[in-house]
C-alpha cells in the first residue's frame, strides 16, 4: 500500500467527482492520505474530508501566500484544531518568495512561519514545510527556532542535494512527487539518488504536479506509482521496497495515523 502524504482534495478541481475519486483510492493501492490545509478556509474543508473517510487524515495550517488570513483569533482557532485525533500535522507552512517579492509580505510570512512551527512544538505534531525561492531564509528561520526539535517534511522538495542533506541532519524527511519523473527534474533525481530512501516520503500535491506520462493533467493519488517506479529505478531497488520503506517512513513521522 502507498501512503500519500500531501493532497488537496478540497480543491475546486475535484468538485465534480470528489467523493467517487476518494472512495476509489484503497482499491488503487492508496492506503492512507493526508489532506493538507493551506488557509483557514481550506483547513476547514480538509477537516470535513478527513471526517468522512477513515483513511484520510488532516494537516492544519496556513500556506505562506495566505498568511493575511491569520490573526490572533484565527490562530487560536487553528490551535484548537490540533487537539482533534485525526489532525496529524501542522501544514502546509513555510516561505514562498516566488510569488511574494514585497519585503513586508515576506516579513509577515516569516512571522507566521515561526508561530506555526511553535504551535507544532506545543501540540507535539510534525510540520509540513513549503519553501519556494526562499532556501536561505527557510533554513535560517528553522535554525533560529531549533527546528531539529520539531519533526517534519520539506514538501515538494526543489533545492539541491546538498541542502536536502542539511535538512536530513535536522531530522527532516524529503517529500518527492511528480517532478522526479520529469525530464527536466534532474536536480530532484540527483537528490533522490544521494539521500537515504529512509528519508523519502511520497506525495502528489494534487491536483497539481502530475507525473509523466500524465504531466499537465489533473493529478490525484493514483498517479503515485509512477513516482514509485522512478524512485525504484534511481535507487536500483524494487517498487515493493519503495512502497514499504516510504510507508514506514510516513508512519514514523505522522504518529497519529492508525496502521492498517
Amino acid at each position: 500500500m502507498i501512503f500519500e502524504t500531501h493532497a488537496h482534495y478540497d480543491d475546486k478541481k475535484f468538485d465534480k467527482d470528489r467523493k467517487k475519486l476518494i472512495e476509489s483510492m484503497p482499491s488503487k493501492g492508496i492506503g492512507r492520505i493526508i489532506n493538507v490545509g493551506s488557509s483557514i478556509e481550506t483547513t476547514k474543508t480538509t477537516i470535513e474530508i478527513a471526517k468522512e473517510y477513515d483513511y484520510v487524515y488532516a494537516a492544519v495550517g496556513v500556506h505562506p501566500s495566505d498568511v493575511d488570513c491569520l490573526n490572533e483569533e484565527t490562530f487560536a482557532w487553528l490551535k484548537e484544531q490540533t487537539k482533534w485525533e485525526k489532525t496529524v500535522a501542522i501544514g502546509e507552512i513555510g516561505l514562498d518568495y516566488y510569488w511574494d517579492k514585497d519585503k513586508d509580505i515576506q516579513k509577515a510570512q516569516r512571522f507566521w512561519f515561526k508561530r506555526q512551527m511553535e504551535l507544532a512544538r506545543e501540540a507535539h505534531l510534525p510540520v509540513i514545510i513549503h519553501s519556494r525561492d526562499a532556501a536561505e531564509d527557510t533554513f535560517r528561520v528553522m535554525k533560529e527556532i531549533r527546528a531539529e526539535e520539531i519533526p517534519g517534511v520539506i514538501h515538494c522538495y526543489s533545492y539541491s542535494p546538498e541542502m536536502a542533506k542539511e535538512y536530513i541532519k535536522m531530522g527532516y524527511y524529503i517529500g518527492v512527487g511528480g517532478v522526479v519523473t520529469f525530464k527536466n527534474g534532474k536536480k530532484l533525481k540527483q537528490t533522490v539518488k544521494e539521500i537515504p530512501i529512509e528519508k523519502i516520503l511520497l506525495e502528489t500535491d494534487c491536483p497539481y504536479m502530475a507525473p509523466e506520462p500524465n504531466r499537465g493533467t489533473r493529478n490525484d493519488s493514483s498517479n503515485i506509482p509512477y513516482v514509485v517506479e522512478e524512485i525504484a529505478r534511481i535507487k536500483g531497488i524494487s517498487t515493493e521496497e519503495v512502497e514499504k520503506i516510504t510507508w514506514d517512513n510516513a508512519m514514523n513521522l505522522f504518529k497519529r495515523v492508525k496502521s492498517i
